[in-house]
């Protein structure tokens, strides 16, 4: 049985509805899930977990969230070399650039991504969530 932590940060709900989709698409893959807050993971902690699955809205101008997921996230890229991860988010305004940026910065630490970021617009649709419960699945396998 694989480990997988699904850490999210969320002001609206919106990514927490889509941080509870993958965590029941990993739970349904056989999957062992802990849903944490950014605050739960770190660089001492992260090899506890087989997989990763990290959201955050698009803040800002289009960016991660600045007090607590992007710090987090900065401390514990040196550990995600090799690590198998997955991205989700929502957002109000632009295209998603943010998560491209956020692929990119995870590709460049080495993280192998388990499959397509799952982003959305405002509220989760029922195509959103029906994407977010299959990416828990993929990194849950």
């Amino acid at each position: 049985m694989s480990k997988v932590a699904v850490v999210f940060w969320s002001q609206t709900g919106n990514t927490e509805a889509l941080a509870n989709a993958v965590a029941d698409g990993a739970k349904s893959a056989g999957a062992e899930v802990s849903v944490l807050g950014f605050g739960d993971i770190n660089s001492s902690n992260i090899d506890s977990y087989d997989a990763i699955a990290f959201g955050c809205p698009a803040m800002g101008a289009e960016q991660l969230e600045e007090t607590e997921v992007d710090p987090v996230f900065t401390e514990i890229e040196s550990s995600l070399s090799g690590k198998k991860i997955a991205l989700f988010g929502s957002y109000g305004w632009g295209s998603g650039e943010w998560m491209e940026e956020w692929e990119n910065r995870a590709k460049t630490a080495g993280a192998n991504l388990a499959g397509a970021s799952v982003i959305c617009n405002e509220a989760p649709d029922d195509d959103a969530l029906a994407n977010a419960k299959k990416l828990g699945e993929t990194l849950a396998a």
